[in-house]
């Protein structure tokens, strides 16, 4: 384990257990420009992420949701102190704080911590990917018997993404709304197959991308492309990540919708 990814665990942790000691408690909900909430236990775990990184590397360069940073920039960390909000103010424990750091925009180091669950995924490029200190691996199911992930059923159909990932679940034991960092890293673990994000931010996939892939998986966007290049110019992206067996028959699908 390198030192930066030693640090990254301790500052996924620590920022981690702050989101907890506003979950469940009714915290107030904000509201930001696109209308999605935000809390304080968002910009409170991003802060301290932060604060961290600026200690521990001052010449490094941060990329968050809350607090923004240059996109421009190749090398950098990417945090989403929060991934999964919704579930959050909901009360549901599977939402997930979210850190990663890229060179030439690409992850070499990706942690999602999962709090409310005590789950500590974890990679690093070429020394494949953990749970809580323990190597996981994807599963080596087909589709057929398959478990399909995917984030908002709104937007699958909003993106005209729905109706293949219907059609392939079709074939599959069942799908899921396993939505966020959640369903990458059931991929990555083993207990499910697939997880489609039509559209996203770069802090939703940096980390689990590189997650999913040192776990024997592939990540790509829905219709195959690479899935660390932005698909607008506004920066969205889009994410298919799998276990690899099904990969390329979901991509047909996708392409042909």
């Amino acid at each position: 384990m390198s030192p930066r990814l030693a640090f990254a665990l301790d500052a996924a942790h620590k920022a981690g257990k702050f989101t907890l000691s506003l979950f469940q408690t009714g915290t107030m909900v904000d509201t930001k420009s696109d209308d999605t909430p935000v809390t304080a236990a968002d910009r409170g775990a991003e802060r301290i992420i932060r604060e961290l990184i600026e200690k521990q590397f001052p010449n490094d360069h941060i990329l968050g949701e809350e607090e923004g940073g240059d996109a421009a920039l190749a090398d950098r960390w990417v945090i989403d102190p929060i991934d999964g909000t919704k579930a959050f103010v909901a009360g549901v424990p599977s939402y997930s704080t979210l850190l990663s750091y890229e060179v030439d925009r690409r992850p070499v180091l990706g942690i999602a911590y999962f709090p409310g669950l005590d789950l500590m995924f974890f990679a690093e490029t070429g020394e494949g990917a953990y749970v809580n200190g323990r190597p996981i691996h994807v599963s080596e199911k087909g589709l057929d018997g398959s478990i399909l992930c995917c984030g908002s059923l709104r937007t699958m159909q909003r993106l005209n993404r729905l109706d293949p990932y219907l059609k392939a679940g079709e074939r599959a034991m069942d799908v899921r709304t396993w939505g966020d960092a959640y369903g990458y890293a059931l991929v990555a673990w083993g207990k499910a197959e697939a997880m489609i994000d039509p559209r996203v931010a770069l802090w939703d996939v940096s980390s689990v991308g590189l997650i999913v892939t040192e776990a024997g998986g592939k990540f790509t966007t829905p219709d195959g492309a690479d899935g660390y290049t932005p698909i607008d110019d506004k920066g969205g992206y889009a994410a298919l990540a799998t276990n690899g067996v099904v990969h390329d028959e979901l991509v047909e699908m996708f392409r042909a919708a």
